[in-house]
């Protein structure tokens, strides 16, 4: 009787996009990931992987710590600039539920 191997590996649903042609676009560009948690991230994407984002000269946000909201203090952002806080700083893809160009974001 022949033998038979099944054999299931869990598909990464983030090493599909890892060479987006959408997100090169933006590397180079001032950024705004928002974050699942608490947290938004402005600064300069400088790379990518499966797993992570880099940003440059960034600000990483933590909205439990601000009476602003998320959208005041990205627009606020804009009118008064980065806020920077980090050289340099790693974001995890599967945290990040937008990315928009600094450039791209609407003024009231």
């Amino acid at each position: 009787m022949p033998s038979f191997s099944l054999e299931f590996r869990a598909r990464d649903p983030m090493s599909d996009h890892t060479s987006s042609d959408l997100l090169a676009t933006l590397v180079g560009q001032v950024v705004v990931l928002d974050l699942r948690s608490t947290y938004v991230c402005l600064g300069t994407l400088t790379g990518m992987d499966a797993t992570f984002f880099e940003l440059r000269d960034a600000d990483l946000h933590d909205f439990r710590d601000s009476t602003a909201t998320r959208e005041i203090y990205v627009y606020d952002s804009v009118r008064l600039g980065i806020r920077r806080n980090r050289s340099r700083v790693l974001l995890r893809r599967d945290e990040v539920i937008a990315v928009t160009r600094f450039k791209d974001i609407a003024s009231c």
